[in-house]
């Protein structure tokens, strides 16, 4: 049976919204739960584990669901106390006085002395105002909202660069400055390669592959996606690139973005003409293909890419980053022929991500192998899903869209989301590969094992032909310490690749091999 409570405009972050969710499924008898800010995309998820009722569909977007499916009534009603309990619940109180919370910004600035940069994380529509006054102040500024306009980014930058400050954002979710990794990021070695990337999960995956290569990072700055859109012009993009040219202590700079705007990817190479420093450029489709200067190293994938800088940072050959790329593929011929064996009736492949950039990689190399690849976030309109929930062929989903993370926390947080389609779609006959990505790091889910490894056991239940292929975004210094996460992965039956790139490659050949039988 399914029970509802609507709590009508009561707002509450979508952590803490996690956490309930989470304890209401630990109740006896509970089956499943939602605890989650009631807007349309809510309901289509809801909707989706079988949890919408009339009340929720009245809801309006400011208003909290609370919905519960449980054995007996008893249950139920147990668990909707739980919940009416857990959100009613006080916060701690400061064990200290070095514990103060700031009153405000003046206050946050008086009490960090100093201090020259602000990270904001609040609701969209009063980002801008705090950005700007944060600003004022002589603060650089790390715009981790969305929902921003861009009229606001616009005006922000462009105040910025005025004042000899920068603003990486809005949406922008990485950043590691001075060796200190900013809101989603990883424990990475310091070197002499810097990095500007319009692309969160593409700059964790470049660090940490150098890192795990033995190269380090001098700085990596993001400048959110749609940074290098025609609208915004390449402005957080390009003061970045000209930072990173007059920073003495880097040496290297890659560039990594989803395709510019073609006209914003003429302004970027004009800049990089400019600059008397190796330069390695992965743009995932819209590559730069003149030779713009001699010492300019394009790259189709983020793995390229990553190699390519710490071949340079090393002195190594260049044909040394071929000869990794090539490894790699081999291994993944090697395990598809494995994998292969199993098969009988599946031949789809569904690869369910939490990072965007990672879809945008695994749409340039599958297609290769398997042909047509579906997506709610397409490189090509014409493969645009309809439903985002209701996958079919070779689909691949972005879980971190604004679809589905308003008034919910980004998947690279809660598994909640992705553990249910990691089901629903094992259990689809056609289906013969699950291809993932796990991304690691502050910010990210710390306990990934404990929260992943449940529903892996459940689709291979499910699936006995089923294939789950994965890379693991992430260093041994990390949080959650990468071989410990891969150790737990293979002991579960996951087949675990260095990185995207290998991964996809790995999952594109398994059902190449399939339908070649």
């Amino acid at each position: 049976m399914i029970k509802t409570v609507i709590k009508k405009g009561a707002y509450f972050d979508s952590v803490s919204l996690m956490q309930v969710a989470k304890k209401l499924n630990a109740v006896a008898g509970v089956m499943d739960s939602a605890v989650v800010m009631a807007t349309k995309e809510n309901k289509g998820i809801i909707k989706a584990s079988g949890l919408l009722t009339p009340e929720i569909l009245k809801a309006g977007d400011s208003d909290l669901a609370i919905a519960v499916s449980a054995k007996t009534p008893e249950a139920a009603e147990a668990a909707l106390a739980a919940a009416e309990e857990l959100l009613n619940k006080k916060p701690a109180q400061p064990s200290s006085g070095t514990d103060r919370k700031a009153a405000g910004l003046d206050d946050a600035v008086k009490m960090l002395d100093g201090a020259n940069l602000a990270v904001i994380s609040v609701a969209g529509r009063f980002a801008g105002a705090l950005a700007a006054d944060c600003l004022e102040k002589g603060l650089n500024v790390m715009l981790f909202s969305d929902n921003v306009p861009v009229e606001t980014e616009v005006e922000l930058k462009r105040s910025a660069i005025k004042k000899g400050l920068l603003v990486m954002g809005p949406d922008c979710g990485t950043a590691i400055i001075n060796g200190a990794p900013i809101a989603f990021a990883n424990s990475v070695r310091r070197g002499n390669i810097g990095v500007v990337a319009a692309s969160g999960t593409g700059l964790q995956e470049v660090t940490t592959l150098i890192s795990n290569e033995g190269a380090g990072i001098s700085q990596a700055i993001g400048t959110g996606g749609r940074d290098v859109k025609l609208e915004v012009g390449a402005l957080t993009f390009i003061q970045a690139l000209r930072m990173l040219a007059a920073d003495p202590g880097t040496g290297v700079i890659l560039l990594v973005s989803k395709p510019p705007h073609p006209a914003i990817l003429k302004r970027i190479t004009a800049e990089i003409k400019k600059i008397d420093k190796p330069v390695v450029a992965v743009f995932l489709g819209g590559e730069i293909k003149e030779k713009i200067k001699e010492d300019f190293y394009p790259a189709k994938t983020l793995e390229e890419a990553g190699y390519k800088t710490v071949c340079l940072s090393k002195g190594w050959k260049l044909g040394k980053a071929r000869e990794m790329v090539y490894d790699m593929n081999l291994k993944a011929e090697q395990l598809a022929k494995k994998e292969v064996m199993k098969k009988r009736r599946s031949r789809c492949l569904r690869g369910l991500f939490s990072g965007g950039t990672f879809v945008s990689e695994a749409q340039l190399i599958l297609p290769e192998l398997i042909g047509e690849v579906r997506s709610n976030a397409p490189l090509d309109k014409r493969f645009k899903l309809k439903n985002s929930m209701e996958l079919y062929g070779h689909a691949v989903i972005d879980l971190g869209e604004d679809e589905f993370t308003v008034g919910r926390p980004h998947p690279m947080i809660d598994f909640t989301l992705r553990n249910k389609m990691i089901i629903s779609e094992a259990k689809k006959p056609e289906v013969s590969v699950l291809l993932l990505d796990l991304v690691l790091g502050y910010g990210a889910n710390l306990k990934p094992l404990e929260d992943i490894l449940p529903a892996i056991v459940e689709a291979f239940i499910q699936n006995r032909e089923l294939s789950i292929v994965t890379s693991v975004t992430g260093t041994e210094t990390d949080p959650q310490a990468r071989f410990k996460i891969v150790k737990g992965l293979e002991a579960a039956g996951v087949i675990v690749m260095p990185s995207n790139a290998g991964a996809c490659r790995l999952a594109g050949e398994i059902v190449r091999l399939v339908e070649k039988r």
